[in-house]
């Protein structure tokens, strides 16, 4: 039997910001959540996403930390930055392909999902999969959630020529085995430099429903 692990199935999402709420009474995060729903662009649908940190194996926000602040466990979980070291430069925020750190300029510091770690280290559910109602946020072993879904649970994603590789799972179709993430050009300036940003592929994803 497999450790428990975070998994996100975004098809059974239904929008009721359970999850946002349970994370905004959590007191470390001084009533701000540290989850988000993202709405996803499509013309005929109001499907919604949760978001969290997905707590890379490398996280890049770590790299690009000029002040050595995000610091990870020893067991994968990577943590809002010390705010003795944050200097607020937000390397970070720019940084993640999931648009998860965000800086509090309130504290000056930044801030993001820490994987519920108080709890999830003793074995008990991060506080937005206690409360979800639909189970599109859940936290068990890989054999549970393989036995009681359709879909495949992966946590391999390529952003451009980049192999991210996440500790938090999401559930696919079956034929998925790696989540590919166009970029975007971007031409931000006249003759200047083009920037790439992820296209949205969460949309993607949920073109195909991956459970009844």
């Amino acid at each position: 039997m497999s450790e428990l692990a975070f998994f996100i199935d975004y098809s059974r999402c239904i929008g009721c910001r359970s999850c946002v709420q349970a994370c905004e009474e959590c007191d470390t995060h001084r009533g701000t959540s540290m989850i988000h729903l993202e709405t996803i662009e499509r013309r005929n649908t109001v499907q919604t996403a949760p978001q969290m940190c997905m707590h890379c194996e490398d996280p890049i926000c770590a790299r690009v930390c000029p002040a050595d602040a995000i610091k990870q466990t020893p067991d994968g979980v990577t943590q809002s930055s010390l705010k003795p070291r944050c200097i607020g430069c937000e390397n970070c925020v720019m940084s993640c392909p999931f648009g998860v750190p965000k800086y509090e300029a309130s504290i000056d510091q930044m801030m993001k999902c820490d994987y519920c770690y108080d709890r999830t280290s003793t074995g008990k559910k991060p506080m937005c999969a206690t409360v979800c109602p639909s189970q599109a946020l859940t936290f068990a072993t890989r054999e549970e959630v393989e036995r009681t879904r359709r879909g495949r649970a992966i946590n391999e994603w390529k952003f451009g020529d980049e192999i991210v590789r996440t500790k938090v799972f999401v559930l696919v179709p079956l034929a998925t085995e790696r989540i590919d993430v166009g970029l975007t050009a971007l031409r931000t300036k006249k003759n200047g430099p083009e920037a790439r940003v992820p296209s949205d592929d969460v949309a993607a994803l949920l073109e195909n429903e991956v459970l009844p």
